[in-house]
């Protein structure tokens, strides 16, 4: 029982500490600096939608309404929809779009892939139907384009949280700018395991064709690039605004659906566990042990608990940990104002947590496609404010940047 308590305390200690610590001192000491310059490549934009009718009007216009000057064409994917996206498509007359509609709902990947088909730009920018993107965001993505070793490029993620609860607000918040630090120090010593998926750009001669069904498409297709050679980065002049699930269960089966596609990735991508991926140990170190922390966590309870009773020291450490649990249930069980605000940070990694384990159960017993089993446009259509629907870059800023 001392050596499982050491053995995952020393996992979960690594994981969220160790690993992170390693990565920003390297770089810091041996840091790889990127070239980067103000280009316009030609960019083609390639949105993939399902469903999107209620949020696509304004993303039109906000796409028509950028600054970069060199847009060659929009390629909107309507992946299957049923609620009238594909009438509002055939409707527009703009020359910059190109409409592709697919009459089978096949996944984002399919739509992707038809996207990046589509495409005749020297760099394709992905977009998601929700972000906001920033002036001048587009010009600073793809001057990094200027070195000839950066195949692939990611924005900068700023969260609007407009009426999220507590704990949503703490993986929104929290987490979300301790993953971009990690995800910081990984580019600045080669290249980061994943980006964020709804504003990154690729040059279009290295992009590879999805496998069908795939999730973590804003994975795979950076690995598969970093495979052949290039290096992908991450530019946080580049920002962006968007905006996650304001309610935590919202939040939770979004995150069942992401830690799901970390599963998927290992099957349908085998090599990425291999020195063909030079990014193994980024990846096995910052992806695939968080998906082992909650077990580890478990483990370090039970040992705990058997070795409190003979020492002072392993008991108070068993009642930290119980007090812990107990409080970040009850901020997710009892919406007291003060208690949930508190017990917040508990909260979300409860939720984080408990997401790993179940979308380990998803890949495993899911009978069909696992990109069903959450809807990202269904679900923030439902959860959309005027507020929210307002936000812009000069309004919200300040709640998101500090």
């Amino acid at each position: 029982m001392s050596i499982l308590f050491w053995l995952s305390l020393t996992g979960i200690l690594y994981t969220y500490v160790g690993y992170p610590v390693a990565m920003w001192m390297l770089s810091r000491l041996r840091p790889r600096s990127w070239k980067a310059a103000p280009i316009t490549p030609s960019v083609s934009i390639v949105l993939a939608v399902h469903n999107g009718a209620a949020l696509l009007p304004r993303k039109m216009r906000h796409l028509l309404d950028l600054d970069y000057p060199n847009i060659k064409q929009i390629v909107i994917v309507s992946d299957g929809s049923t609620d009238g996206t594909e009438e509002l498509l055939a409707r527009q007359q703009n020359p910059l779009f190109k409409t592709i509609v697919l009459k089978e709902h096949a996944g984002k990947a399919v739509a992707v892939n038809a996207g990046v088909a589509a495409a005749t730009s020297d760099v394709i920018l992905f977009v998601d139907i929700r972000p906001e993107i920033a002036p001048g965001a587009i010009q600073q993505l793809v001057g990094n384009f200027a070195d000839p070793k950066v195949g692939c490029v990611c924005g900068n993620l700023a969260l609007v949280q407009a009426g999220h609860d507590a704990a949503s607000s703490a993986v929104g918040g929290f987490y979300w700018r301790y993953e971009q630090w990690i995800r910081s120090c990984e580019a600045l010593t080669d290249s980061p395991v994943g980006v964020y998926g709804g504003f990154y750009a690729i040059r279009r001669e290295l992009a590879v064709r999805l496998p069908e069904g795939t999730i973590l498409d804003d994975m795979l297709q950076p690995l598969s690039i970093i495979r052949q050679g290039y290096r992908s980065v991450l530019d946080p002049r580049a920002v962006v605004y968007d905006t996650w699930p304001k309610r935590v269960e919202s939040e939770f089966h979004r995150k069942v659906r992401t830690l799901a596609g970390n599963f998927q990735l290992l099957q349908l991508a085998p090599w990425t566990l291999t020195f063909q991926n030079r990014v193994v140990f980024q990846l096995v170190s910052h992806k695939l042990m968080r998906l082992a922390v909650p077990y580890l966590l478990v483990l370090l309870l039970v040992s705990n608990l058997s070795l409190a009773a003979g020492s002072r020291v392993f008991a108070a450490f068993a009642v930290i940990q119980l007090l812990g649990w107990a409080l970040s249930l009850a901020g997710l069980r009892f919406r007291i104002p003060v208690l949930h605000r508190i017990a917040a940070p508990a909260s979300a990694l409860l939720v984080l947590n408990a997401a790993a384990t179940v979308g380990l159960y998803k890949f495993l017993a899911t009978r069909g496609p696992l990109w069903k089993i959450w809807n990202t446009s269904e679900t923030m259509a439902r959860e959309s404010t005027p507020a929210q629907e307002n936000a812009t870059p000069s309004n919200s800023a300040a709640a998101v940047v500090k």
